[in-house]
């Protein structure tokens, strides 16, 4: 649970004071969040066998349904502006009751990334969302 808490503090302290960024598919809720691999303590990120680097990203995505975390099936692409696609490949978190999926991808220089995801949660029903993250690579 404290690997979590910690995982969830790095990733506020990461990202400026926006918005929530979450798609709701019926009854369920898809959060999603992208941020360069360099935000992460060195103890998070080996504690989630994430590789820090200032050319690395991560992807996070949670599924909730009635605000309680279920499993699902994640997968999905980024791609930058040239066309360049990389698939991401999710690997599943539990800790306690939370459930989160977890990918890196690489980018290059200052760049936007378009990134694809698919959630298809237990009732078998296939989502898609799209949303655009700009990069930097961390100085």
């Amino acid at each position: 649970m404290r690997r979590i808490a910690l995982l969830l503090i790095a990733l506020c302290l990461s990202l400026p004071a926006a918005a929530e960024r979450k798609q709701r598919f019926g009854d369920l809720d898809v959060h999603y969040i992208a941020f360069n691999s360099s935000f992460l303590q060195p103890e998070i990120a080996a504690a989630n066998q994430l590789v820090r680097s200032k050319t690395q990203g991560v992807v996070n995505i949670s599924v909730l349904k009635a605000g309680t975390p279920v499993t699902a099936v994640v997968s999905g692409e980024v791609k930058n502006l040239l066309g360049r696609s990389y698939p991401l490949s999710f690997r599943q978190v539990s800790e306690g009751p939370a459930i989160y999926y977890l990918a890196q991808f690489p980018f290059e220089s200052r760049e936007v990334l378009r990134f694809s995801i698919r959630v298809q949660a237990a009732d078998g029903v296939a989502n898609s969302l799209d949303f655009n993250q700009e990069f930097f690579p961390d100085e």
